[in-house]
């Protein structure tokens, strides 16, 4: 992604500001599937300051009703990996804006019962740290 902010491979861009650029994926799940990508290289969200992060996710909104509009869909995910056991496969931040129609066969992961004391201490955990 850094090679298509600065300019060396060629994207169809949809958006482009002083910190972000939008394109389309070259392997889309559905026509209209746009990349939210910072022009600041941060490999995940774990990296990325606070303030790029306000600015990626205020375009992400503005490119999401952006694909309603253009494509007509009836919904939209917004998918966002982090590190390889999450399923990212480019070191570079980006946000997914993929249109969703009823019917078109895509699944979302399984969700399983939380155990209810699992849940306590997970709770716990998190008030800890956060």
């Amino acid at each position: 992604f850094c090679r298509i902010v600065a300019g060396e491979l060629p994207a169809q861009t949809v958006l482009e500001t002083p910190e972000i650029v939008a394109f389309l994926d070259i392997q889309p799940i559905h026509p209209g599937h746009v990349l939210v990508v910072p022009k600041l290289h941060v490999e995940t969200i774990f990296d990325a300051p606070e303030t790029l992060l306000a600015v990626w996710i205020a375009a992400g909104q503005r490119v999401a009703r952006a694909v309603r509009a253009v494509t007509g869909c009836a919904g939209v995910n917004l998918g966002q990996n982090n590190g390889l056991a999450a399923g990212q496969a480019v070191p570079h931040l980006h946000l997914h804006v993929i249109p969703r129609f009823a019917g078109d066969g895509l699944k979302h992961w399984p969700g399983q019962p939380l155990d209810p004391a699992e849940g306590k201490r997970l709770v716990e955990a998190f008030r800890v740290v956060l």
